[in-house]
């Protein structure tokens, strides 16, 4: 939010230098994020002077220059090369020096340097309307009044002032400040408290304002619950056209584009007092009648940025007699109802609207205007009708309008103070030193907060309706600190603390070491939203609800309506938006939630996914395998990774589930799922917009920790006796995997085994019958006590290779 200092200095006497005001400003919770100096014309006329024409004649070697003398005010006077038509002896002339940086009404700025122009020496420029952004008329140097002071600067002449406009970063609850009145306010209370200062907001004077007996515009309101108050007033003989220069300004300030009178009028009420207005062009509104109500679903509404928007059954309209549409209350206005040049007259709205459906309705049409942030954060019901007479009286002074009717108030339940207790020892305990009550009352009547009753270890305040967040004793005691000073209460000299004993195994230090693996070993931790699409699980827009999903109502992005149930989908969306950036090359990984309803139960489940896709590395002049596609086992040497790193082993390996990978493998620990990998069928990810093949990893982190080992880590010294390595070529049936044999190899030589790998698969029918194939596998023994002789080699492999004949049919090739 943007709020101009020259703007607040209309409603607060304050003289304290910008940087200042800023630090006052953020110690009250208004927390500048910047100060930024605007000039009403740009470079502020900085370097351009008043001067007197002494001397004008021809210029020796051009018809249209003349060599002029000119005064500035410096001893010596200034040789000026001109060619203006008007330039003449004994003129009061805007002067640009040397080094002066001009910004033309059109066109870049440029810098004025002394130099020749056709052989004579120029020492500054006599200026035009158009050179130095005053105007647009560039028949002839500008020409001031005769007792105009030599040396005068050119901003005080124009009496130009610069302003410094605040960057506030407005927290949502702080409805109380988002106008300029607002701030002003606190400015205030908070110079009251800890400055000495005897500050007073100045509020617009209303005392000249007359309304008229009867009304051409008859007003029901169907839903006092969605608008509690309702305010309006026809104002007629309207002269469209610009606004002061001085409103522009305050508007340009704030980043507001003025428009014209009327429009500029409504705006300018909204930044300073935090009432939305809006002005409907009285013709225009059918039947004479205003209706405040919501329509049937799917009722079409052309809006003013002529987009034609299908309205849902809650959306609170402004319609006319006929039931006709007029606007989206308190977010946006209709195309066919709003002021034009041709307009003379006008029903102005100022009304108060349910927070909740205001930002309902803005978030579903995507309409982020400035009323319904205010309206959103909870505009204050108790201004509306002042709204409006600020408004009428500006319009009768800049737009020559004539109020022609009553103010009409449908404000059937007065809202009220809210009364809140609080008590001093709370406000003691939460704020950490002790403030007397006197002080705590004065703080708050500051911010006028009434003292309602009072008791001798409490009291009952009375929270104003523009503080529409205050509702508990806490958001009180927020307010007095505040204003306090969180830089007033001292920082104690001695900190306690309680010892925290952390879980074993500790989920977080094991997190953070697998995460350090897997980025050491080339992977990017990514973060993806815990939030995804029904559509994915067969669901979306028109389709009945899908058993096990968590449904939300998500009123800001209606497609993203469950909580993921799996990290896939979200990871290959990641996927989609790297490709389309042209990044294919991925290995990614990440820490996350999935959500399930199991019957009436919701269910949470950490995991930890894996993504690959893409190339090992990128292209290279080198060569080798590494700019080869990832494939399976490259998922799978990273799974066993994190589980070798983990410690964990003895699980059990079986088909991942088909519905979800194309071929894969599950790792268990008897029922329980331990992970899952392998390559994600080319359906779901199509469906996810990827065209890429994808491996796709998923631990449940909940059951590795149940099994993760008590002694992850196990020392054994260096064996100082020969390995010895033995192959075996069997031919076994399609359907034995590898981790058979290798499960089988180890169970049946114990003491020497300590590895096995497999370096080859071959298949060919003709060779090796159907539905048979060959793996090579090699074989690691060693003895820790002695080196291993041919004999002992030789019974441990007998062992081995029985037992592959004898339980899994395998034959040995020779």
């Amino acid at each position: 939010m943007k709020v101009s200092l020259r703007w607040l200095r209309d409603y607060l006497q304050i003289d304290l230098p910008p940087e200042q005001i800023g630090d006052i400003l953020t110690g009250t919770g208004l927390e500048v994020e910047g100060i930024e100096e605007k000039e009403s014309i740009p470079g502020g006329l900085a370097g351009i002077v008043v001067g007197k024409v002494v001397e004008c004649g021809k210029h020796p070697n051009a018809d249209r220059l003349s060599l002029t003398k000119v005064d500035v005010g410096h001893q010596e006077l200034l040789s000026i090369v001109c060619g203006a038509p008007n330039v003449a002896a004994d003129q009061k002339v805007l002067v640009a020096t040397v080094g002066t940086m001009l910004h033309p009404t059109e066109g870049e700025p440029f810098k004025i340097k002394k130099g020749k122009i056709r052989g004579e020496v120029s020492e500054g420029m006599i200026c035009a309307e158009d050179e130095i952004g005053l105007g647009t008329d560039h028949d002839g140097i500008m020409v001031l009044p005769e007792d105009t002071p030599i040396g005068k600067p050119a901003a005080e002449v124009f009496e130009l002032q610069s302003d410094h406009v605040f960057e506030i970063g407005l927290t949502p609850n702080r409805s109380d400040a988002t106008n300029h009145l607002g701030v002003a306010f606190d400015l205030a209370a908070a110079l009251r408290v800890n400055h000495d200062s005897n500050a007073e907001v100045a509020q617009p004077d209303l005392s000249a304002f007359e309304a008229q007996n009867g009304s051409e515009v008859t007003v029901e309101v169907k839903d006092p619950e969605l608008c509690p108050r309702y305010a309006g007033l026809v104002l007629k003989d309207l002269k469209i056209g610009p606004s002061p220069d001085w409103m522009q300004d305050r508007l340009r300030a704030v980043d507001v584009r003025p428009i014209n009178n009327v429009v500029d009028i409504t705006n300018y009420v909204l930044h300073e007092m935090g009432q939305p207005l809006h002005a409907f062009d009285l013709e225009k509104i059918g039947g004479s009648k205003v209706i405040v109500q919501t329509l049937p679903e799917g009722t079409e509404f052309i809006s003013l940025d002529e987009t034609t928007r299908k309205l849902r059954s809650e959306d609170l309209m402004i319609c006319d007699g006929n039931n006709k549409p007029m606007c989206i209350a308190g977010v946006f206005g209709g195309l066919n109802s709003g002021v034009t040049d041709k307009t003379t007259a006008i029903f102005l709205e100022s009304a108060h609207f349910d927070a909740g459906s205001v930002r309902r309705t803005s978030m579903s049409h995507n309409l982020r205007t400035d009323a319904a942030k205010i309206f959103e954060k909870g505009s204050d019901p108790n201004i509306a009708a002042d709204a409006l007479k600020r408004a009428a009286l500006l319009m009768q002074e800049y737009a020559g309008a004539t109020i022609s009717s009553q103010l009409i108030d449908h404000y059937p339940k007065p809202i009220n103070p809210l009364p809140v207790r609080v008590r001093y020892q709370r406000i003691n305990e939460l704020i950490g030193i002790e403030i007397a009550p006197d002080k705590v009352h004065a703080i708050l009547e500051t911010m006028n907060m009434d003292i309602i009753e009072r008791y001798a270890d409490s009291f009952v305040v009375g929270v104003p309706t523009n503080k529409s967040d205050v509702t508990r004793e806490v958001d009180v005691i927020e307010e007095v600190l505040r204003i306090f000073g969180f830089n007033n209460v001292p920082t104690p000299s001695e900190i306690t603390t309680a010892m925290v004993v952390a879980p074993d195994p500790d989920p977080v230090a094991l997190r953070d070491m697998v995460g350090d693996l897997l980025i050491a070993n080339g992977f990017h931790e990514m973060m993806a939203l815990s939030l995804s699409e029904s559509k994915y699980y067969g669901g979306g827009p028109g389709a009945d609800r899908v058993d096990g999903l968590v449904y939300i109502n998500n009123t800001s992005n209606v497609h993203l309506d469950i909580m993921r149930p799996d990290l896939l989908m979200s990871g290959l969306e990641a996927v989609k938006h790297n490709a389309n950036r042209r990044n294919e090359d991925l290995k990614l990984f990440e820490f996350g939630r999935a959500y399930k309803l199991d019957g009436e139960k919701y269910q949470e489940d950490n995991r930890l996914s894996i993504l690959l896709t893409g190339r090992h590395t990128a292209e290279s002049w080198h060569g080798g395998n590494s700019s080869e596609p990832v494939s399976f086992y490259t998922l799978k040497a990273a799974v066993n990774l994190v589980l070798n790193r983990l410690g964990i082993s003895g699980f059990q390996t079986e088909e991942a589930p088909n519905e979800t990978y194309s071929y894969g493998l599950r790792y268990r620990r008897g029922p329980m799922v331990i992970v899952d990998l392998g390559r994600v069928r080319d359906e779901i990810c199509t469906s996810a917009g990827c065209e890429a093949e994808v491996l796709f990893a998923t631990f449940h982190w909940d059951n590795l920790l149940r099994v993760l080992p008590k002694k992850r880590m196990k020392m054994q010294e260096l064996n100082k006796y020969p390995t010895v390595r033995r192959d075996l070529a069997l031919v076994v049936d399609k359907s034995v995997k590898f981790a058979d044999l290798e499960r089988l190899a180890f169970k049946s030589e114990k003491k020497l085994l300590t590895y096995v790998n497999l370096f080859d698969v071959y298949e060919n029918e003709e060779q090796l019958g159907e539905s048979k194939k060959s793996y090579a596998l090699s074989f690691i023994l060693e003895n820790q006590e002695k080196t291993l002789t041919d004999k002992e080699v030789d019974k441990a492999m007998n062992r081995i290779s029985g037992a592959f004949t004898a339980q899994l049919g395998a034959e040995l090739r020779r």
